[in-house]
């Protein structure tokens, strides 16, 4: 203690500084979702776009367009996470403020919300998987066996959506 209390020793303090009030910190405005008349039906038609890309980067392979296959994982990826953030941070965000004060629903919402992007993860690390690895002739059926595991996915995702999810979202 003797260093410090001959360091201070003889200083003064300004008292005013000290017994200032304590620092606020202003509040934003809390932000709410609104209810958008048009977002299911743009979800529907994202999902539909989304399908038809999926069926052509599978079609594309077993045609052999070996080629074309870098440029589809990378359009469909971009597509599938634009159509992500959408739905997180407009559809759910709204279900949620919608359903705030029933715990049932919210905890029903938010496991279905996890579950979707469990599925979400799966098709995404399979797009990177062979955005790193080329899918050739060598490889091409395995590109296929996955595929096709990763498109019965995507499809029960689509139609869980669509007929469970998607009619809650209601002014």
């Amino acid at each position: 203690m003797g260093l410090f209390s001959n360091w201070f020793k003889g200083r003064k303090y300004d008292t005013a500084a000290s017994s200032a009030e304590p620092i606020t910190y202003a509040r934003l405005p809390e932000r709410n979702i609104r209810y958008d008349p048009g977002l299911v039906d743009s979800l529907k038609h994202d999902h539909t776009e989304l399908v038809s890309m999926y069926g052509q980067l599978g079609q594309d392979v077993k045609d052999g367009q070996f080629q074309r296959i870098p440029n589809a994982l990378l359009a469909f990826k971009t597509r599938l996470e634009a159509h992500l953030l959408i739905e997180n941070v407009r559809f759910y965000v709204y279900l949620e403020q919608a359903i705030a004060g029933d715990s049932d629903n919210m905890a029903l919402i938010r496991d279905f919300r996890r579950e979707m992007n469990t599925i979400a993860r799966g098709v995404v690390e399979f797009v990177r998987r062979y955005q790193q690895t080329r899918v050739t002739p060598e490889n091409s059926l395995n590109f296929i066996r996955e595929y096709d595991e990763v498109g019965k996915l995507l499809v029960m995702r689509i139609e869980r959506e669509e007929g469970n999810l998607y009619p809650l979202y209601a002014p």
